[in-house]
Formats: structure tokens, sequence, C-alpha cells
């Protein structure tokens, strides 16, 4: 077509221009799901999908996105490797993808996909994407690594070591701990913020050895527990997650070592408290935004019936069924889709959850939500009420904090283009 000629008379000229400036809006805005779905966390990968797809499908069934555009979730695989992360980033991108959904993976793989992300956003202005973190908790990826192009919706791990310590502060039966955690970033981590502030808050605690073991390739913790013994320790501070953490409560059980856990998020991965239950000695303790069975929580537990009756399975993260609301929430608050203005809106944006009222720190963008520390522990019909996974043990609440009482200073600089 002769370009030149079509333009000359006033009709053709504006119709051409409008074709070429105001492209049409694309049918669907894109969100890719990048996680484990295969190997030894497959069952988080598939949870932590469950719960994003259920949110997605609720924001379409109620219209959408401002303007009835619909949200379109696609699903990759991380194979928990950073490698197979990026090659999934790349396909997401090759389909459409504005949001990349992420973090049952680990830290290291998040902070890959950042980095990509955030060279992808330098050289292809108009197709920038956002990571919407909702698991991988470093704060470095808040802190010193922080990027105006990623979001975190969990508390991260100096947040919730903070909320143990508080708690470990008035329990005054943990006199030793053992240090066990998984050989990556976040393991090593979790070793070295138990180690600074439970000793902070209680410096008559002995630490009595520290171990790091390879992540999901121990078969039998064993040995790992033989140490543990020979220590002396009455607790544990373990980062472990997902089939770690459930061969280690096996392997104490078979042992009966009766032991003290202290963690971050194993008790939302399926198949621990039934490993509690079977194990028939010890506690663990963790921390999240909430817990099954918790006391004065009718907008979780209405979430969480709705939940079930649609998906077939307990509801366990509002954290991440929360994450493509806030997306969503910041879209319309920016009155755009366009990558920037969305990320620029989510800054200090408050978001009204279910677990209350949530704010995304501009600063650094971590999100500031409360965190329960509760305990798996045997129906009682008082503090425990429920029973979890076909047992007779539930969550007990043992203290509550709010996003503000857990908040840490950030290192964070963060870089933002002209938005």
């Amino acid at each position: 077509m002769n370009l030149s000629f079509f333009a000359r008379t006033p009709l053709a000229a504006a119709a051409l221009l409008v074709a070429t400036a105001a492209p049409a809006q694309p049918a669907t805005y894109k969100i890719a799901y990048i996680d484990p779905l295969s190997g030894p966390f497959a069952n988080v990968g598939e949870l932590m999908l469950a719960h994003t797809r259920f949110a997605v499908d609720d924001i379409n069934a109620k219209g959408g996105l401002p303007g009835g555009q619909k949200m379109q979730l696609l699903q990759f695989d991380s194979k928990l490797s950073a490698q197979e992360s990026q090659s999934a980033l790349q396909a997401a991108i090759d389909q459409g993808a504005r949001a990349i959904v992420t973090g049952g993976s680990g830290s290291s793989v998040v902070a890959a996909l950042v980095q990509s992300a955030a060279r992808w956003n330098e050289r292809n202005p108009g197709r920038e994407l956002l990571i919407l973190n909702h698991s991988s908790i470093d704060p470095d990826l808040t802190g010193k690594n922080c990027s105006f192009w990623h979001f975190q919706t969990d508390a991260n791990t100096a947040m919730k070591m903070k909320a143990l310590a508080n708690y470990i502060k008035k329990t005054p039966d943990v006199k030793k701990v053992y240090l066990l955690n998984q050989d990556y970033a976040h393991g090593k981590q979790w070793a070295g913020y138990g180690r600074q502030m439970v000793g902070l808050a209680r410096p008559d605690i002995q630490f009595v050895g520290e171990t790091l073991h390879p992540i999901g390739r121990v078969k039998d913790f064993a040995p790992y527990l033989a140490n543990i013994k020979q220590s002396g320790a009455d607790s544990v501070i373990t980062g472990n997650w997902g089939q770690d953490m459930t061969l280690l409560l096996k392997a104490a059980g078979d042992a009966g070592y009766n032991l003290r856990y202290f963690n971050h998020s194993a008790g939302a991965v399926p198949g621990t408290v039934l490993a509690v239950s079977q194990a028939k000695a010890g506690q663990l303790t963790w921390v999240a935004e909430w817990h099954p069975g918790e006391a004065d929580t009718p907008k979780v537990d209405a979430l969480a019936k709705a939940y079930n009756a649609k998906m077939g399975q307990d509801f366990l993260a509002p954290r991440i069924e929360m994450t493509p609301r806030i997306l969503a929430a910041a879209i319309a608050k920016a009155g755009s889709t366009d990558t920037p203005k969305v990320a620029k809106a989510m800054e200090d944006l408050t978001f009204e959850s279910v677990v209350g009222p949530v704010r995304m720190r501009g600063e650094d963008h971590q999100l500031l939500l409360p965190q329960v520390v509760n305990t798996i522990a045997p129906v009682d019909g008082k503090a425990v009420k429920v029973g979890w996974e076909g047992t007779n043990y539930g969550f007990r609440t043992d203290a509550v904090y709010t996003g503000n009482e857990l908040a840490q200073g950030t290192e964070c600089r963060m870089v933002r283009p002209g938005v």
C-alpha cells in the first residue's frame, strides 16, 4: 500500500493517525505463574497455583479489570531452577505476559527473575514486566537488591524471625538451640537471623550447633538428628519447607526425639500437619499472616469456604490469593495497564484484605501485613478446635503482631524510571 498517497485526503490521514497512534487494548491482561510444578516441591507449587487461579477467576467473574478487560493466567514450571525459570520467563514474554507471579521456587530463583525482568524492561519500553513475589522472603529482595519492578507480598525473613524471637522471649523452656537449614540463600539467612534476633531477645539461650544440608535431596534426616541429639538441643531453628520439613519430622518421630521447631511457613504446606501427627513427638511453631482455625477471622473463613467449594481443597495462604487482587487494585488506581504506571500506583497502596488492611511500603516494595505465631498441636476444644489434613491436630494461636510492629529498616535505594 502507498501510505503517502493514502494520507493525501484529510479523513484518510486522520484514520491513519488513529490506527498508528492508538493500538487496540489487548483482549486480556496476561499474568504468568512461574513456580515448581514437578519434582520434590510440586505439591507446594500446585497449592500456590490454585490460590492464584482462584483469585484471577473471581476477579474476572466480577467484571475483570477497569474497562472490562479480563485477566488471563498462564502457567510455567520453574523446576526449582533459575535457568528453567528464566526460560519460562522468556516464554511468558513471548506469550504477552505483563506480570509474573512467583515465589515458591526459592529466593535465588526469584532474584534471577527480577534481574532478568529489569534487563528486559530497560531494553523494551512499552513491554515492561512486573514481578509479584508471594513467598520468597529474602530481605535483600526489598533491601540492597531492590527493584522498581519487584513487589513482595509476604513478610520477609527478618520480619518473621522478629515475630518468633518476640515469642521465644516469653518461652523459658527454650534453652538450647540447634540451627538446621537448607543450603541456599534463604536457609543461610534464616539461620543468621535466628542466631541474631533470638540471641538478642534471649541472651541466655545457647546455640549448640549449626548445619546446612542440600535442598530437596536428603532422603533420610536420621544422621542430622543424631547430631542434634548429641548437642543437647531442645529446639531447632529451621527454614526447611516441603519435603525437607516432612522428612525431618518423620525421622525425628521414628527416633522418638521430642524437639521444638521454629519455622517461617512450613505449616501451610500440605503434609506438614499429617507429619507432625504421625511423629507423635515434637512441636512445630511457625508464622504466617493467618492459620486455619484462627479465631475472629470471618472474612478469611468466608473466603476459605468459597475456595474449598470451588477448588476442592483447603485454603491456606491469604497472601497468595490476594496478590492478583493487589495488582488489580493498582491497575484501578493507575487507571491504566501501562506497567510503569501500575508499579508507581502500587507504591504505598493500602489494600483492604481479608486479614485486615495491608500497605505496600513505597520505599522498598515490602508489603506490611500481620503475622500470627502459631503451633501445630492436638485438638483440645479450646485453643485448637479444628483438626487438619484428616488428623486430630490443628493450629494454636500463640501471638499476633501487626505489620508495623515487625517492620524493619531497609537498605533499598530504589531507582525509578520516569513515570
